[in-house]
């Protein structure tokens, strides 16, 4: 072996390393006398074989620069050395990039997940290749956008922090990974969940429902309905408590829209929805250059955009103590200064505030202004739980098997006393909301052939639920059923009070002279005595 054939052989490995990737020695008819990878192991498949690019350079004598016979994209070089020709490609670091590449790709999706936004793949000109929003999903109408920010990360290989091209108000990251390829992700979903933050202010510009809208024709609902009704022609503010899903919010806009102000606007807050650091100014409003990030002219908060009109404060026992104090001014001054102001305007609003705690409680826990409830309970309406109002279950339950045969599809015609009654008996900790989502629910389980609703289709804690009366069947209509269901509540109260009717009416939580119209009007003896 010649002197220069070992010098050459011996500079394959480092040749490899350095290169990226392999090395080879050919003959001058460009046969491969050896190849090497950036390892330093000879790759055997290869011996024998012809290096095209190898070949040219030792014809023409001079350095060949060409693409790689093994992978596309690979680049080569080709040297001629006396009776040999010293190459090397980038095959390997090629390839190493494209696994690097393709394992970033596949990690977008968790990407976007934590930063809380879009995450992108773009390549040496600034143009997305891959795209994946905060859900997961590929976004192919995004695919193929140039960002210029991403060509400055690529060709300055640092990272670059700029707007968003696909989110107004978001901030985007871009990072070059290599030359040829780059990662960002943006802040998209946080912004918009901040601006929905906001646009829960102004999503009621206007009151939708009405007094007719609030089903149900008990003696509770009754009673509450009509003095609201009575009450919405003054201008008082008045709160409304009652339990979670009782239905708080309908009676708001009914009373705006049955009140000389309903032509004006209604502006509803939900006061647990808002962080604190919100809030105030969504309240107040404030003037240009207020905080970092204030809009140019400043914005109106939620009292000037309900001047004249009325404002709901749901959940008002969820507002910070310290912002409590500045509600009461308003409410007093009946004026609002906004934030980085000094100017305080006018205003002419009727506030109405819903809770479903005890703010009395909580004004002895320190945690409620005392002056601040009696400023707004100079009216104060109670709705009544599911619970209190039973008899309204059907039709309710009539009402939402219609609005869910629409939205399903579905064909359901009615539903079985035995059923109807599980649902009268069951508690409803979460009221009118929850006997909806439950019949979602139900909804879902019926198949598409089936026309009434049975017990096997409710959930399994209400299957579980034993009749009172298990030798009793009734087969009629859900009035019936559910008579059915008040008289054997009315006897069982009757017999565990010895057939008090003031013991049984406190029992089953209704005034004694409602006890006594159902005992009439379900045939129970009113002066039965039951042992």
């Amino acid at each position: 072996m010649s002197d220069l054939l070992e010098c050459l052989l011996q500079a394959l490995p480092p040749i490899a390393r350095i290169t990226g990737g392999y090395a080879t020695l050919t003959d001058k008819d460009g046969v491969r006398i050896r190849t090497v990878d950036s390892q330093g192991q000879e790759v055997q498949t290869l011996k024998g074989g012809i290096f095209h690019l190898a070949e040219q350079a030792s014809l023409s004598g001079s350095v060949s620069v060409g693409p790689s016979q093994i992978t596309e994209g690979a680049e080569a070089w080709s040297l001629p050395i006396g009776e040999y020709v010293l190459a090397a490609s980038n095959f390997e670091r090629l390839k190493c990039e494209q696994e690097l590449e393709e394992s970033l790709k596949k990690a977008l999706p968790f990407i976007a997940r934590v930063a809380g936004g879009e995450a992108v793949l773009f390549n040496e000109e600034g143009r997305r290749v891959a795209s994946v929003g905060s859900d997961g999903q590929s976004n192919v109408n995004y695919l193929g956008k140039v960002s210029i920010a991403a060509q400055q990360a690529i060709k300055s290989q640092r990272p670059v922090i700029g707007e968003s091209i696909s989110g107004m108000g978001a901030v985007a990251v871009r990072i070059p990974i290599t030359k040829k390829f780059g990662f960002g992700f943006n802040n998209e979903q946080g912004v918009q969940r901040q601006q929905k933050l906001i646009e829960e202010v102004k999503k009621f510009q206007y009151a939708r429902y009405n007094f007719t809208d609030i089903i149900g024709s008990s003696e509770a609902i009754e009673k509450i309905k009509s003095r609201a009704a009575f009450v919405a022609k003054g201008i008082s503010s008045i709160i409304i408590s009652g339990e979670t899903g009782t239905g708080k919010e309908l009676f708001a806009q009914s009373i705006h829209n049955a009140s000389d102000r309903r032509s004006k606007p209604f502006i509803a807050i939900n006061c647990g929805a808002l962080p604190e650091s919100l809030i105030e100014s969504v309240f107040f409003g404030y003037e240009e250059g207020a905080f970092t990030g204030a809009k140019k002219q400043g914005s109106p908060g939620a009292f000037e955009q309900a001047n004249g009109g009325t404002i709901f404060l749901d959940e008002i026992s969820e507002m910070d103590f310290n912002l409590q104090s500045k509600l009461l001014r308003v409410l007093q001054e009946r004026e609002v200064t906004r934030i980085g102001g000094s100017k305080p305007l006018r205003v002419d609003v009727r506030v109405i505030a819903s809770t479903n705690r005890d703010l009395v409680e909580m004004i002895n826990n320190g945690t409620f202004r005392n002056d601040l409830y009696y400023r707004l309970n100079v009216v104060e309406l109670k709705v009544p739980s599911l619970q209190q109002r039973v008899e309204d279950i059907p039709v309710l339950v009539k009402v939402f098997i219609n609005e869910f045969n629409n939205l399903l599809g579905k064909f359901v015609t009615g539903i079985s006393d035995q059923a109807v009654c599980r649902l009268c008996r069951y508690q409803w900790p979460g009221n009118i909301r929850q006997l909806k989502n439950c019949i979602e629910y139900i909804m879902n389980m019926v198949s598409i052939n089936e026309s009434t609703i049975e017990v096997s289709h409710l959930p399994q804690d209400m299957q579980n639920i034993i009749p009172q009366s298990k030798h009793l069947h009734h087969h009629g209509t859900l009035a019936e059923a559910v008579a059915t269901v008040e008289r054997q509540s009315i006897i069982g109260a009757l017999q565990q009070t010895d057939g008090s009717k003031k013991d049984a009416a406190k029992l089953l939580s209704v005034s004694t002279t409602t006890l006594w119209r159902k005992m009439v009007e379900l045939g129970i003896e009113t002066n039965i005595s039951i042992k």
